[in-house]
């Protein structure tokens, strides 16, 4: 075979630091959402779909063969914080948390998942962003330890 293809799905999520509620006001929120849409797409990892609540964020993207979920992540977080900091009146200390859940999702997956996240403000309603990453954290069947989750 001469072409090497792939089409991996990942669904990461982070939150602000120390969860801070930040993404009240829908214009940052919208004018964040779009910014991580248009780093994706930049850095070669096409965005499916942002979404997200006042303390954290859903990105559904598909990999680049020439990144890893790290790298991903390294650039999504860096220059979005680089720019809520530099363009955003009050934001001059935004930070994201240092970890994130990054999980595979297959094709089939992706209308589940599409209308989760655009859910979020009604799902948020009933659950706490530190529940649904648990919840999120068995769904995928990763092992974690809640004293390391958090920072």
């Amino acid at each position: 075979m001469s072409q090497s293809l792939a089409q991996i799905y990942i669904h990461l999520v982070f939150s602000t630091k120390n969860r801070r509620a930040l993404f009240q006001n829908d214009k940052i929120e919208k004018e964040m959402h779009a910014y991580l849409v248009a780093i994706c797409n930049n850095i070669g990892c096409p965005a499916v779909l942002v979404g997200g609540f006042d303390d954290h964020v859903h990105i559904l993207c598909s990999l680049s063969r020439l990144k890893t979920v790290s790298d991903l992540v390294r650039d999504v977080k860096s220059n979005s914080s680089g720019w809520l900091r530099s363009s955003v009146t009050g934001f001059h200390d935004f930070g994201w948390q240092s970890g994130y859940g990054a999980f595979s999702v297959s094709a089939s997956q992706l209308p589940q998942l599409k209308e989760y996240i655009v859910n979020q403000r009604v799902h948020h309603a009933k659950m706490s962003f530190q529940d649904e990453f648990r919840t999120l954290l068995q769904k995928y069947a990763v092992e974690f330890n809640e004293q390391y989750v958090w920072d």
